[in-house]
Order: structure tokens, then sequence, then C-alpha cells
């Protein structure tokens, strides 16, 4: 089975502060199956390190803004979508996503007022995933990861 993972949980230092977060039990997806790395944020053109961002609703609609207030919807649609692609071409059935983030938190993210208080949402390119057919799964919840490649289509 070939997976998308989120490049910051293999230990690529590409989140807004300039770290990684690996965690063990992603990485040790590779002793079974093929792992496409993608860091949508990364994709979409956004510096490292860079200010936090978070998803924000308002009356002008959903945009991602960074603490200072600069509107980054634009970066993150276009590496979602980037993300989207290299996932597509390596045939993934499947996506482990870092978990809260604006462009990989599946089910719950920060609330877009930079407080740290997390609601029920998905991040831009999770979200995308998930509307392309690619079950997203976070690091949080890697015991649903079996169930979710089991229910797939065999070809």
């Amino acid at each position: 089975m070939i997976i998308a993972v989120s490049a910051c949980l293999l230990g690529t230092p590409c989140r807004y502060d300039g770290a990684a977060r690996p965690n063990a039990a992603v990485q040790a997806l590779r002793e079974r199956h093929q792992i496409v790395p993608v860091c949508p944020e990364s994709m979409g053109g956004l510096p490292i390190p860079r200010l936090p961002n978070e998803i924000a609703v308002g009356a002008d609609g959903t945009r991602v803004i960074d603490s200072a207030g600069v509107d980054n919807t634009a970066a993150f649609v276009a590496g979602a979508q980037a993300a989207l692609e290299r996932a597509r071409r390596a045939g993934c059935a499947a996506a482990v996503l870092k978990s809260k983030s604006p462009s990989c938190g599946s089910g719950r993210i920060y609330d877009g007022t930079f407080t740290g208080t997390l609601a029920d949402g998905w991040g831009v390119a999770a979200a995308l995933f998930r509307d392309a057919g690619i079950p997203v799964v976070d690091e949080d919840h890697l015991e649903d990861l079996p169930d979710m490649l089991h229910a797939l289509p065999r070809e």
C-alpha cells in the first residue's frame, strides 16, 4: 500500500517553527508500506520558518491567516493541490497527516484566534484529500488506519 505522510512526522524540519515532529509509529509504517512525504505548506511556497497560521471564518469567508493577520489562503490552497497531485501520481491509497494543522488537521484544528483553542474542522490539504476519496488519519489515530485500508476497494 502507498500512503502519503506529512513530512514533519517523518522527521523533516518543515513546520512553521522550523522543527520536525517525528513520530515513531508513523515512521514504522515504512516497514509495511511505501511512503510518499508531503508538506503542503512548503509545497505552496511558504518559507521555513514562518509565523503560525490558523483557519479563520469571518464575514469574508474562510481564510488561512498568520498571527500577524496576513492572508495566506492562496499558498495553502496551492500547496494542498500540489500535495494531492503528488499523492495521486504515486497512487496513494490513504494519508497520515499532522494533527491540528491548518493544512493537515483532520477533524480538529486551531480555531483562528491564536489562543490554542481547538475546534471541529479540517485543514486545507486534509479536506482536499478527503474530498478526492483519499482517506485521512492523523498520528493520534493511527489505530484507525488498518480499518481504513481494509475498507478500500481491492484491484
